[in-house]
């Protein structure tokens, strides 16, 4: 078998840029203008939001990356799963899917590319959609993700906008998925824990987008490549609050913590801890807690803003489907003078 994982420094969402060098280009193009644009990229929210009448809004994103994992078929399921999580974030449902593929047909025998379209077509069609077309081109290494169109009521948009003080913080997957997928290249992480990690990575964030609007949550993110803390400092500014999260209360994957302790610690990390350190105040001594929160996730789990009223309802739903370690992690504030208070 081809090993993926052989093509890469960085993979996942490991791969992308510098937060802090991303908001310096973007800072510098101008902002699109329209009646109908519900969400732009002012709030670098999750995905754009489009209305298109009273009932419809449609909800466009794309995500690509490249091998986080030895197996083709695996990294497609793994690739797709991120690119969907998108529209979940935001409270809407898939319609269909473009792939995205970079391939270097004279490097890698072409039945991985074929594992690797099998893979991401099967997560799409588990999660009801349709892929109907793509774009390749001759690269190394390899890239695989997809452009995804979906939709939602334009009265129900979940949005990083819209955290308010008193709302509590719920994360529905376990963090580390960098610190594993870095364990996995030095040969420092245990099988099982691999294969942990990859089925988290595997599993959709679908139930927690029917979850968040039978629960009218209408705040929350997906945690990818900025890491917790770096996507949690994004809902922040974007809704003008702070936050308070327990390092304490933080999921994580079996066996990241005894890798971070190790030293293992992807470059990506520290990319995310240089982005947002000066807007955070850490109380925490554990260091390798708050390494872990900035580890970057992919196809990571959904943070939530919920109504304290709601949170017993949904995390009791979260915990019976298909997230069993979901849970609350902190609170939303009234804006202080840095962004996030870490515990």
């Amino acid at each position: 078998m081809f090993d993926l994982l052989s093509t890469v420094e960085y993979g996942g969402c490991s791969a992308k840029l510098s937060p802090k060098e991303l908001d310096l280009i973007l800072s510098k193009l101008p902002s699109p203008v329209s009646e109908n644009l519900l969400v732009s990229s002012d709030t670098h929210d999750d995905a754009a939001v489009y209305q298109l009448n009273p009932e419809t809004a449609l909800i466009f994103t794309t995500d690509f990356f490249p091998p986080l994992c030895s197996d083709a078929y695996e990294f497609g399921q793994i690739a797709a799963c991120n690119s969907l999580s998108d529209v979940y974030a935001m409270g809407g449902m898939p319609l269909m899917a473009l792939n995205i593929i970079m391939f270097p047909s004279k490097q890698i025998p072409p039945d991985v590319l074929y594992q690797i379209l099998k893979g991401g077509q099967d997560k799409v069609s588990e999660a009801g959609l349709m892929i109907v077309g793509g774009h390749t081109i001759d690269d190394y290494p390899p890239k695989y993700g997809l452009a995804v169109v979906g939709t939602v009521n334009p009265e129900r948009v979940i949005s990083n906008s819209n955290a308010k003080a008193g709302d509590i913080l719920i994360l529905t997957k376990p963090l580390g998925m960098g610190i594993i997928i870095t364990g996995k290249k030095l040969n420092e992480v245990q099988d099982a824990d691999y294969q942990n990690a990859l089925n988290y990575m595997k599993l959709l964030n679908k139930k927690g987008a029917e979850l968040m609007q039978k629960y009218h949550v209408r705040a929350a993110t997906d945690i990818t490549g900025f890491g917790l803390i770096g996507h949690a400092l994004k809902m922040c500014k974007a809704s003008q609050v702070s936050m308070e999260i327990d390092s304490q209360m933080i999921p994580v994957l079996s066996g990241a913590y005894d890798l971070a302790d190790l030293g293992c610690l992807p470059g990506a990390a520290f990319r995310n801890q240089d982005f947002a350190e000066t807007e955070i105040d850490c109380q925490t001594h554990d260091y390798n807690l708050k390494m872990i929160m900035f580890d970057a996730q992919t196809s990571g789990g959904l943070l939530m803003a919920v109504a304290p009223e709601n949170v017993p309802l949904i995390l009791d739903e979260l915990r019976n489907s298909c997230y069993p370690e979901a849970c609350v992690i902190g609170k939303v504030k009234d804006r202080q003078e840095k962004y996030i208070t870490l515990k």
